[in-house]
């Protein structure tokens, strides 16, 4: 039997392939939308930033000394993006308060690098795979009172930041980026991606009554109060649809504001538009979770100690460093290393601290 949100699912997406569906024309005729705000019902959904707040940002040189700012912390998750990294950090705002950078299995100099760049970094280290399990650790060890979540290809543009903290000082609780209000826009999408997006876009306002111009795009931010009530779970690139349905189902005031989607400045993406999209689907419908045991989603965060070595250097081409703190399946995860001498090792500098998602054991379920 299928459900009925599967059928309107599976509809609208038949629809607009079709060309026979205006989604604008959809979207106006909806009598209720998600994210209106509280005190003043009759208020226009999905407003983007305010014009004076952004103009005031910019005659103050994008500071936001001049009003009581609360503390900001971005979360970036890592995995060998050594060769785009340093741009990302050295063009974060001033006035950004806590950087927390989670490595997933890192081999090239992303760490060392990311300590060189911003050295009060918070790392955290993630060892299960996937762009949601890493933003979950990072939300996790953040202490700053905003949350704003980027990537580390560059693709996000950090120096667009002071858009998404005005609209939540203006009294937003959820703030998405969107390609599809200009100025916004994107230099690197494909038309699969693109045509996948705007189906998921119609979809998720049919079943959610909101009015989104755009779903999949991974530039957000929100009050860290709120993280609990987002029930995050997702552990692939579908946690920014669960991030923003989550805020639709806790009744949060959401806005979009305009973001211009950059070139990935170095390597290839890990998105995979069909494995992805159905995870993605499967995410809106409400199945993200089935068959999941528990110990696959919650974990704690352990803090743990890292040497500094005298010798920390960026590694020369293939080599990879061996550092003790890869003790979790070497041999699954293919690392190798070159293990330095016993005088070497012996030549610390100091340590810092980080941060590890450890997961409870899977449960067994034994036959009675």
């Amino acid at each position: 039997m299928i459900s009925r949100s599967t059928r309107i699912g599976i509809g609208a997406i038949s629809a607009l392939a079709a060309g026979t569906l205006d989604s604008k024309a959809l979207v106006s005729s909806m009598g209720r939308t998600a994210g209106r705000h509280p005190r003043n019902p009759q208020e226009a959904p999905w407003p983007s930033v305010p014009d004076r707040l952004v103009a005031d940002l910019a005659l103050d040189g994008g500071s936001l000394a001049r009003v009581q700012t609360p503390t900001v912390s971005v979360i970036i998750p890592t995995l060998n993006e050594a060769e785009s990294l340093p741009w990302v950090l050295e063009n974060l705002p001033s006035w950004v308060d806590e950087v927390v950078l989670v490595d997933g299995l890192s081999t090239d100099a992303t760490e060392v690098l990311a300590r060189r760049t911003r050295p009060g970094a918070v790392v955290g280290h993630q060892p299960r795979r996937g762009k949601g399990a890493a933003l979950r650790a990072g939300f996790a060890a953040a202490t700053g009172d905003i949350i704003v979540m980027i990537d580390a290809d560059g693709s996000t543009d950090p120096r667009e930041m002071h858009q998404f903290i005005a609209a939540l000082k203006d009294g937003s609780d959820f703030v998405k980026g969107s390609r599809y209000i200009k100025p916004g826009g994107s230099a690197d999408f494909t038309l699969l991606r693109s045509a996948g997006n705007k189906c998921f876009v119609v979809m998720a306002n049919i079943l959610y009554g909101s009015r989104f111009t755009d779903l999949c795009y991974g530039y957000c931010a929100f009050w860290r109060k709120h993280l609990e009530i987002l029930a995050l779970t997702a552990d692939g690139f579908e946690i920014e649809t669960q991030l923003v349905l989550g805020a639709v189902k806790a009744g949060l005031e959401i806005r979009e504001t305009p973001s211009f989607e950059l070139k990935r400045r170095a390597g290839v993406s890990n998105l995979n538009a069909v494995r992805d999209g159905m995870r993605v689907l499967r995410t809106m419908l409400g199945q993200g979770d089935v068959r999941r045991d528990a110990a696959t989603i919650h974990f704690t965060l352990r803090k743990i100690h890292l040497p500094v070595w005298s010798t920390d250097r960026v590694p020369s081409g293939g080599e990879r460093r061996w550092i003790d703190r890869r003790r979790f399946s070497r041999a699954a995860s293919g690392y190798t290393w070159t293990k330095p001498h016993i005088d070497e090792r012996r030549r610390t500098v100091g340590s810092v601290v980080a941060y590890r998602a450890d997961y409870e054991q899977p449960t067994r379920h034994l036959a009675a």
